[in-house]
């Protein structure tokens, strides 16, 4: 079973910054795709950021772009999402998973952005 351990999130005020990471057990990490989603208080779960198996395409949601960055180490297992210029908007509990099918969701990581 693919177990996802989201870290990295706090709270700050709008403008800053945070780095988020997510470690994957399993062997399948580095052949997938990998996604940031988001679930903010009566909001469905959204797609953030993806990127492919080698790291060379990756695609933000139009909420994000320019702000937040995605990338991997496919040595650790390790995904993250460096998170700059941060608006309150952006408040959310943050998971990584595989598109477009997730598996089983981890914990996240609560983000917390205040005006």
């Amino acid at each position: 079973q693919v177990l996802f351990v989201e870290s990295g999130g706090g709270s700050v005020q709008a403008g800053g910054s945070l780095r988020l990471s997510c470690v994957a057990s399993g062997s399948f990490f580095r052949f997938g795709n990998v996604g940031w989603y988001r679930l903010a208080p009566g909001r469905q779960r959204d797609v953030v950021a993806t990127i492919s198996s080698s790291g060379s395409t990756v695609n933000y949601a139009d909420s994000v772009k320019g702000r937040f960055t995605i990338s991997r180490d496919n040595t650790k297992n390790t995904v993250y999402l460096q998170m700059n210029s941060l608006k309150p908007e952006d408040t959310a509990v943050y998971y990584c998973n595989y598109p477009p099918a997730p598996r089983t969701w981890g914990q996240g990581t609560q983000v917390t952005v205040s005006s």
